[in-house]
């Protein structure tokens, strides 16, 4: 069950992110995310403050979380979008956190879909978001599920550094069923 997250999900999401940055200390993930830097906690607790924060709770765990807003990161304007459209009319999706036992299960895939959905509810016919430009798994899972790659940024992105940030985006009525 895809939910608005409550306080009472901070902890979970949080053991998610650590999780994550465990494997990409171990050499397991390809996020470019770094323990300590992003996402911390607080990342989490800032997308909670704004009611952006969503989670998905299977059998009382949480499993993952996202943000997802109509925000589009500064550096979204140095790409080179095939679908153009007001900013009004673009959801986008922050910060997919899937915990890895739960990987291979589906999770981001249905996550994803609720995105759709959540966009096409608030009157939103332009899907945005990004990764890492390192991070094959997202950017494979991305793809399969129907979104172009619009074009890599460089972006100074949350205390990272510079990364390349991949760009993409859906139109809502295409690639779909």
């Amino acid at each position: 069950m895809i939910r608005k997250a409550t306080r009472r999900d901070i902890p979970a999401i949080t053991r998610i992110y650590e999780r994550i940055h465990a494997r990409e200390e171990a050499g397991l993930g390809t996020t470019g995310w770094k323990r300590g830097v992003y996402p911390t906690e607080e990342t989490a607790r800032r997308a909670l403050a704004v009611d952006e924060l969503f989670v998905d709770e299977r059998e009382g765990a949480v499993v993952a979380a996202a943000r997802i807003n109509r925000v589009q990161e500064p550096e979204y304007a140095l790409c080179h979008w095939q679908y153009a459209a007001p900013e009004d009319k673009v959801m986008v999706l922050h910060t997919l956190t899937v915990d890895p036992e739960a990987a291979g299960q589906g999770v981001g895939s249905g996550f994803v879909a609720f995105y759709e959905q959540y966009a096409r509810e608030n009157g939103c016919s332009c899907l945005r978001m990004d990764t890492n430009q390192i991070n094959a798994p997202a950017r494979a899972l991305y793809k399969r599920l129907g979104y172009r790659e619009a074009g890599i940024v460089p972006c100074d992105f949350n205390g990272l550094g510079i990364l390349q940030l991949v760009c993409l985006e859906k139109r809502l009525g295409e690639a779909e069923g």
